[in-house]
């Protein structure tokens, strides 16, 4: 999915859309480094590999911004994200900044981009993500495209071309915010891949400060409570996930889904129609309203393989599709395919890989 940055094809007689010649000056790619509590969010260097590819294409820096309370803990980020591609960081360190609120945090953001002035600012749709990038887009009264899958550059004008589903996930549609700047984007974890740190890399370190007093603010942090998700699922970092959908004919079926991830040690999914039914809990759902994963190997049983479900799994390293209808969707970009019942298939898989595994461990 990230692989492809060149722009798409485009229908013939298409009106040729041109910048706008006072939005010139916008110039160079963005990504805002997500930080919490002192750890940065995997996706900001997913999405610095990306924005690099995008900058290379253009012929510009790629900027990391980071927003935080300590300049020790924003230095430390900025030399990772040189790592990640990052040509120049944007550093804001204040004590006001040291817990995420909205407001301090879109004011740090906007008044670099009103000073500094990029084409393109990249965002994770994290929680915190999606709560800044609306609020900064707001602000700086400029188009932003959520949840997007691919992210390309427009040939004839520097635009970006930002791919996200549509319609309840039914088609895919490329947005371009042509006659604003900067072209906002947010993009999930996951969906882009993980790039090559290249330890050497170094870059520049622009220091800002933020003009804003702990009085100007009304939200107030009185304690952090962290997230106890221990007991949830963990697919978007899964190297293994056995999934299931409404092909397995009944929830009674999905042990068969559990008995599989069991003996490979994976994790489990499932499509939106089977959590909707109630056969999976929501946290496990697959696709774009659910999780976006990029295991390095994805069994998809009895799972049609319909837009809303492929733009969450379709960048696994191998897919393998198990449906008793061979014209499904699934088998145009699944690597191995098997046409029957996963009811009666996924047992014998089970059985036979349960066997391969056990000689294996007698054997080392």
């Amino acid at each position: 999915m990230s692989e492809n940055t060149a722009a798409p094809a485009k229908p013939k007689g298409k009106k040729r859309l041109e910048l706008d010649p006072r939005l010139a000056a916008y110039k160079g790619i963005w990504v805002f480094v997500e930080m919490e509590r002192g750890q940065v969010h995997q996706v900001s260097w997913e999405l610095l590999g990306e924005g690099r590819k995008l900058a290379d294409i253009l012929h510009v820096e790629l900027g990391a911004v980071i927003l935080g309370g300590s300049s020790d803990a924003l230095g430390g980020a900025a030399r990772s994200a040189f790592t990640y591609g990052a040509d120049v960081a944007y550093i804001v360190a204040d004590p006001i900044l040291a817990d995420y609120r909205n407001e301090p945090y879109t004011k740090a953001m906007t008044d670099l981009v009103n000073r500094y002035q990029p084409e393109i600012l990249l965002l994770g749709a994290t929680t915190l993500g999606r709560d800044l990038a609306g609020s900064v887009a707001t602000t700086l009264l400029t188009g932003l495209t959520a949840d997007c899958t691919e992210l390309a550059i427009d040939p004839d004008n520097r635009g970006l071309l930002a791919t996200r589903p549509t319609f309840g996930g039914s088609l895919l549609c490329t947005i371009q915010t042509l006659n604003y700047r900067p072209q906002m984007a947010t993009i999930r974890p996951r969906v882009m891949a993980m790039p090559d740190a290249v330890p050497e890399r170094s870059g520049r370190i622009v220091a800002e400060n933020l003009q804003m007093r702990e009085d100007d603010i009304i939200a107030k942090v009185l304690t952090f409570i962290p997230d106890d998700a221990q007991e949830q699922a963990q697919l978007a970092y899964a190297d293994i996930i056995v999934a299931g959908g409404r092909g397995l004919g009944k929830a009674e079926n999905f042990r068969l889904i559990w008995d599989l991830a069991a003996v490979l040690g994976a994790e489990v999914g499932g499509s939106r129609p089977v959590t909707h039914a109630g056969w999976l809990p929501a946290d496990r759902q697959v696709g774009q309203s659910g999780k976006t994963v990029r295991p390095k190997l994805y069994i998809a049983a009895g799972i049609s393989g319909a837009i809303q479900h492929r733009v969450g799994m379709e960048a696994s390293d191998v897919i393998i599709a198990i449906n008793n209808d061979p014209n499904a969707p699934i088998f145009d970009f699944a690597t191995y395919g098997i046409v029957g019942d996963a009811v009666q298939i996924l047992p014998a898989l089970t059985d036979a890989l349960r066997s391969r595994l056990a000689v294996n461990r007698r054997a080392g």
